[in-house]
């Protein structure tokens, strides 16, 4: 038994060495791709966005100026009573009605003055009458001139009552012509057409003269009154194409009328006054906005999507030949549409991100794809799904 028991203690030490002799061998072997394992993350970094990206595009671009201000109308007549102490009997026109140059508006009672207007020629009559017996009496006393039966005094005394007597008619005469037209103001007539804006007078009421009973909106015209800069002034002309918009939505395009020849000192803006087109849905007092077409010129856009605004600077992400970001810092101008103008900044052959600029920092890896839709978002990808491929 013992000799046995010596045989196997010789082999059992015989494979231990042979596995420490192979263990030597490849354990250099094991630490090179136990060291590569670990090393490869490191070389290979994992994209954190799949981008679209385009470049910057040279184009036109229209030149518009902003303004706000106030719908007006282009002038306003103010229709009141032109008699004194009559009553209202009839009123013929209201608030939004059309109304045309000489329409009857509305009606006063005009019994008392129709009585003046019979009394003031019946005057006129008597002083006619008057006139005609003195004229008559004078031309007897220039026959008798030269039979010395009237003296000169008297011959002149005819004389100058045929003149008063002839005065007396030119005043009867006017005193018939001032009730006449108090007989025509009984009718109150549109001094020109227009739209009636407001309505005060009411039937049956006594008013003075000068008492306003409408208000209207000459020839319906319009006009935009925009408050602009005293700086801006000097861009605007006369005949300038401007885009007006209301609260409502509502818009048309008006031409500049004029300009103001003075700018307030207080706020130092100056009133630029566009005519506006007809249109059912302006009305006088509402607020608006408006740009005036000042031309075109070329410029840099981009879209607006692109443009990522941090620590209150605009930005947007390049991408380099690595696929790595690089975030850019640019100066923007006018907003037209869906782009935005590049004024310095970025370079017109350098791609940009166009959506997910705002998940990006600078020097991010990315993965770029062809910028078919640039209305489409770009897909955002998990680390684990990324890993998968």
């Amino acid at each position: 038994m013992q000799p046995r028991k010596l045989t196997l203690s010789i082999a059992t030490i015989t494979t231990l060495c042979l596995l420490a002799a192979l263990g030597a061998l490849f354990a250099p072997h094991a630490s090179r791709a136990a060291s590569e394992a670990k090393d490869a993350p490191a070389s290979a970094p994992r994209p954190a966005l799949a981008v679209t990206t385009t470049q910057a595009t040279r184009s036109s671009i229209a030149l518009r100026l902003p303004a706000n201000g106030n719908v007006a109308a282009w002038q306003e007549a103010s229709i009141g009573a032109e008699s004194n102490g009559l009553r209202l009997t009839e009123v013929r026109a209201n608030v939004g009605d059309q109304v045309r140059a000489g329409q009857v508006l509305a009606v006063f009672a005009a019994d008392t003055v129709q009585a003046d207007v019979a009394q003031a020629r019946a005057s006129l009559l008597e002083a006619k009458a008057n006139a005609a017996e003195a004229a008559a009496n004078a031309e007897r006393a220039q026959t008798l001139i030269a039979s010395g039966a009237l003296s000169q005094q008297q011959i002149g005394q005819y004389a100058t009552a045929s003149q008063t007597a002839q005065a007396r008619v030119e005043a009867a005469q006017a005193m018939l012509h001032a009730q006449q037209l108090r007989l025509q103001y009984t009718r109150v007539l549109a001094p020109d057409s227009g739209v009636i804006s407001s309505r005060s007078a009411t039937v049956g009421a006594v008013v003075g003269a000068g008492t306003e009973l409408f208000r209207m909106v000459r020839k319906g015209r319009l006009e935009w009154r925009a408050e602009v800069s005293a700086s801006d002034l000097p861009r605007l002309h006369a005949g300038d194409e401007v885009r007006v918009t209301t609260t409502a939505g509502t818009q048309v395009t008006g031409r500049v009328r004029m300009l103001a020849p003075t700018v307030d000192p207080k706020t130092r803006n100056a009133l630029v006054y566009v005519d506006l087109p007809a249109h059912a849905d302006i009305r006088a007092g509402m607020f608006a906005q408006g740009e005036f077409v000042l031309g075109a010129r070329q410029a840099l856009s981009v879209p607006q999507s692109a443009v990522v605004v941090r620590d209150g600077f605009s930005q947007v992400f390049e991408v380099g030949d690595d696929h790595r970001v690089v975030m850019r810092r640019v100066q923007t101008g006018q907003r037209v549409g869906e782009r935005i103008e590049i004024v310095s900044g970025l370079e017109a052959s350098a791609r940009i991100v166009v959506r997910g600029g705002a998940f990006l920092n600078d020097g991010d890896l990315v993965r770029t794809t062809e910028n078919l839709d640039q209305n489409k978002p770009p897909a955002l990808i998990a680390p684990a799904q990324e890993a998968s491929k």
